[in-house]
């Protein structure tokens, strides 16, 4: 889901039937706190019990699976209005749908009301934000700073740049109110979304995303999550702690350098290769040679996408390692390597090789079902991006740093912790 981003139609057929996780409830403390993201299920359950942060130091929050997205949860204006929106570390925006919106998805819960808020206030066209903070800002004939945001996979939303204030409710239930965030009130919004989701959170590396303009108000501008895994029992949830206590630390712990390239936009990271079991296969054919920052880290997008040379020389070796014979003819399917099973498939560590960071990942992590008694791989290609998806991200402890240039991974059992 992340700005001017391609995602690969068979995946958007296969991945349909999957759950959000959607952001919860955040602890504020020693200037950190943190979200719990909880699994769609339990979002209206009063009784849901609510995730403590594993580091004292740190602001968590909670996140559920739903359709392939993760949702995180928080109010907006003042009486406060909850949203929930897709959390993408992709793109920077963070908009909803509002009132009036004539031209817009359906949604089931009431859309928020502008002229309700108090503390909400219009940017306008002489304001440097409408401009610097997003390049489309345009004036409207109300002085208004009009912008329009859309996103490679057919999604746009069009609005009204704003100020105003989002509050995160931590987990002792005390609020944690951040004012003049500016964010985009969408009264024309079409694309592929589902009735849950009321609009998007990026927490991408450009100024309008909500990292950026958090800043270092918690101690430090970093962040970190740990997803869950799609086929995860509902009642587990996922979190996202921000500030400081985000740090990932201890054993086993591997990093990577953030590439800085002239699109501030996604968290560019180098992938040197892919090893299928012990068979390791470069990035390209000459592994010496890899561009530096060929691959970006994306919340948004589900399965992980990979240049075409690549994919292929991947998934024939899958295929020779999985000791079962995969679908064929299957049109819901398409392409993708897919096997019938109602268990997840045995088959080799794909082991991921960042720029100083090898990370394997399990059949958990690599293989998918999309529906009852299938299992898929979760990969696809593109010619125009080459994306980590949220996928192969569950059962790490993803540490974004943003201070050093770095991303940790620390594998993790996320529903334990």
């Amino acid at each position: 889901m992340g700005y001017l981003k391609t995602f690969h139609p068979c995946f958007v057929i296969i991945f349909l039937f999957f759950h959000l996780l959607h952001f919860s409830a955040i602890e504020a403390n020693n200037g950190g706190f943190s979200v719990k993201l909880i699994r769609k299920n339990s979002l209206h359950d009063p009784s849901r019990r609510l995730m403590g942060s594993s580091n004292p130091n740190a602001a968590q929050s909670t996140t559920t699976a739903y359709l392939g997205h993760y949702l995180m949860e928080l109010s907006i204006g003042t009486p406060p209005v909850t949203i929930y929106g897709i959390t993408d570390t992709g793109s920077n925006l963070i908009w909803t749908q509002c009132v009036p919106c004539d031209n817009c998805y359906k949604q089931s819960n009431p859309m928020f009301d502008p002229q309700k808020s108090s503390t909400y206030s219009n940017i306008s066209c002489e304001s440097q934000q409408c401009h610097k903070i997003i390049d489309t800002g345009v004036c409207s004939p109300e002085n208004r700073c009009n912008y329009t945001y859309g996103y490679a996979g057919g999604e746009v939303t069009q609005g009204v740049l704003a100020h105003e204030t989002i509050t995160l409710t931590s987990t002792t239930g005390q609020p944690v109110s951040l004012e003049g965030i500016i964010f985009g009130c969408g009264h024309n919004n079409t694309g592929t979304f589902n009735d849950h989701e009321m609009g998007i959170i990026g927490l991408a590396g450009g100024p309008a995303s909500l990292i950026s303009q958090i800043g270092s108000s918690f101690g430090s501008k970093r962040f970190s999550q740990c997803l869950v895994p799609f086929h995860t029992d509902i009642s587990i949830s996922s979190r996202m702690s921000f500030g400081d206590g985000s740090e990932v630390l201890g054993d086993d712990v591997v990093s990577t350098p953030l590439v800085v390239k002239q699109d501030p936009t996604p968290y560019f990271v180098t992938l040197q290769g892919i090893s299928v079991g012990d068979t390791y296969l470069p990035f390209n054919d000459s592994s010496e040679n890899v561009e530096k920052g060929n691959m970006f880290i994306d919340s948004g997008t589900p399965p992980t996408i990979l240049p075409q040379q690549l994919y292929d020389r991947v998934v024939a070796q899958v295929m020779k390692q999985v000791p079962m014979n995969p679908i064929e003819g299957d049109p819901d399917l398409g392409s993708q390597l897919c096997y019938r099973t109602s268990t997840i498939p045995e088959g080799p560590i794909l082991t991921v090789h960042f720029e100083g960071a090898d990370v394997p990942l399990t059949p958990i992590q690599t293989f998918i079902p999309p529906k009852d008694g299938v299992f898929c791989l979760g990969l696809t290609n593109s010619s125009d991006v080459v994306i980590y998806g949220n996928f192969a991200q569950s059962n790490y402890l993803i540490g974004f740093d943003l201070e050093r240039h770095v991303v940790s991974f620390k594998p993790m059992d996320c529903t334990k912790h």
